[in-house]
């Protein structure tokens, strides 16, 4: 729940620079937060409010440079800038955005662009049951349970005990205590989802290797117009998750997204995209639920649009078919006819206006030459 008022020993406080690097440390009273420009005092910052400048002071040397072999950081400048005070640091309490990226972590965690997008194409609002399968270290447990509220509920399945300890004790820290509205169960999806009673979650949210797996369970427990989202990371598994829920016939057309982020840079007149960006990170399939005894509609493809067969698995005479086919599949006769009445009158308005084009006698733009004709020419 949101903190509000003076700072606490126990939060979690950001510090950041006038170059704006961030630390983020847990205020402990007595406490120290180690920077590049010497320690932050936590009795200087507990009790104060946000938007405060703290000044570091000068840690003593002797901890940074080693006392028993000092030779061996000789030549290490940095060691002695440690030590160096008088550096300031702007305090607030961190974003959830700024906690998820701090969090001590095992697994590889979810990037807020990504986060985010699963919210929002989600659907996923106060009060709802939410079924999340794949704790990690816990980023997108954490913001799932901020976004439904003690109002909700989340039921999250994690196959590694380690891996739940891990994303219990950032939630601990994050909401202050454990959430109540938030039941962690330790073992693999199918088992523990056999156990969820029929239709009675609102949306489900895998993040895991297999997710094509583990359809038949979720669509089990999920009620009618639920919405599935499914975070994965390669095109292969995109690819499998995608065919599965077609397959199925009780999802409907799943929606594929790919988030891209990257920052700028606004100083006086340079202005211009930072020179590192976030690329790839994962795919989200998104899919809804349809109620028992209906099946999901789907756009027929074209009996000649084959996708499925591998071109290699052919004899020569099915392959030219198939190449045929496939070339032709994207543009229709008419179409083409049409493309090929354009560049005619292209081709003559370069004639008209006096520049070389094609010959006069040809009729406009003519068949290129195949191997055929001119092994007949020879």
């Amino acid at each position: 729940m949101p903190n509000r008022g003076p700072l606490q020993a126990g939060e979690k406080i950001q510090f950041t620079d006038r170059k704006g690097k961030r630390i983020t440390d847990q205020l402990v009273v007595g406490g120290t937060t180690q920077t590049e420009h010497g320690l932050i005092m936590h009795d200087q910052v507990i009790g104060q409010t946000e938007g405060i400048v703290v000044t570091t002071v000068r840690a003593k040397r002797e901890a940074q440079v080693n006392q028993q072999h000092p030779e061996r950081d000789a030549g290490k400048p940095w060691k002695s800038a440690r030590a160096i005070g008088g550096w300031e640091y702007a305090v607030m309490r961190p974003r959830l955005a700024d906690y998820v990226l701090s969090m001590p972590r095992g697994a590889q965690i979810m990037y807020p662009k990504d986060i985010a997008q699963v919210i929002q194409l989600g659907d996923i609002r106060s009060g709802m049951r939410v079924l999340e399968s794949g704790a990690g270290s816990g980023a997108m447990s954490l913001n799932l349970l901020d976004a439904i509220g003690s109002e909700g509920s989340l039921t999250t399945i994690e196959m590694r005990p380690e891996f739940a300890k891990v994303a219990l004790g950032n939630a601990t820290v994050y909401f202050g205590e454990r959430p109540a509205w938030w039941d962690l169960l330790v073992g693999d999806f199918d088992s523990v989802a056999s156990t969820l009673p029929d239709h009675s979650y609102d949306r489900i949210m895998l993040d895991m290797l297999d997710p094509w797996n583990r359809l038949d369970q979720a669509h089990r427990v999920i009620a009618p117009g639920g919405v599935l989202i499914a975070y994965i990371t390669t095109t292969t598994q995109m690819s499998r998750m995608v065919e599965a829920l077609r397959a199925s016939g009780c999802w409907t057309e799943p929606d594929i997204q790919e988030t891209l982020e990257r920052s700028w840079k606004a100083q006086g007149l340079a202005v211009r995209p930072s020179h590192q960006m976030i690329g790839h990170t994962g795919f989200l399939v998104v899919s809804r639920a349809m109620a028992d005894g209906y099946e999901a509609l789907h756009k027929r493809d074209r009996a000649t649009k084959d996708t499925t067969t591998d071109i290699d698995d052919l004899d020569a005479s099915q392959r030219a078919e198939q190449l045929e086919d496939l070339e032709l599949r994207d543009i229709s006769d008419r179409k083409l006819r049409k493309v090929l009445r354009d560049l005619d009158a292209q081709v003559a308005n370069l004639r008209h206006d006096g520049h070389d084009g094609a010959d006069a006698d040809d009729g406009g733009t003519a068949l290129p030459e195949t191997a055929a004709s001119r092994d007949g020419n020879a």
